[in-house]
This record gives C-alpha cells, sequence and structure tokens, in this order.
C-alpha cells in the first residue's frame, strides 16, 4: 500500500504542476498537449489506485474484518 500511495501522491503533484503550468497559459500549442495528454494519463493513474484501494476496503468490509466504529 505505501507504493501505491507513493505513486497516487506522486501522480497528484505532478498533475498539479501541469495544470498550473496549463493555466498559466505561457506555454506553446504543442507544449499544452503534450502537457494535457501527460495529465491525462497521470489522471487515469490516480483513479486506477483509488479504485483498487475501494475494492481493498470492500472486500475487508465484506469479510467482516473491519467493525463499525459505533461497536
Amino acid at each position: 500500500m505505501s507504493n501505491s500511495k507513493n505513486n497516487f501522491e506522486s501522480s497528484l503533484k505532478k498533475l498539479e504542476k501541469i495544470v498550473a503550468k496549463l493555466e498559466e497559459g505561457n506555454i506553446d500549442l504543442d507544449d499544452s498537449i503534450k502537457s494535457f495528454e501527460e495529465g491525462v494519463m497521470l489522471v487515469k493513474e490516480c483513479q486506477k489506485i483509488i479504485s483498487e484501494a475501494e475494492l481493498k476496503v470492500n472486500k475487508l468490509l465484506d469479510s467482516g474484518e473491519l467493525t463499525s466504529l459505533n461497536d
């Protein structure tokens, strides 16, 4: 899980930098397109990591390994 967390956080930071660069508007069209493509790939990677984490949590909940916080 630590590796996924590092990948997620790293990807998110890269994505934030790309968004900031694109918002500045000081780059040419080719670089904008390349940055956008990289951003799309990073979003997909983050979504995959989140989906995997959700599956793990759901499996734990279904198996009863996690108890309710109200118990």
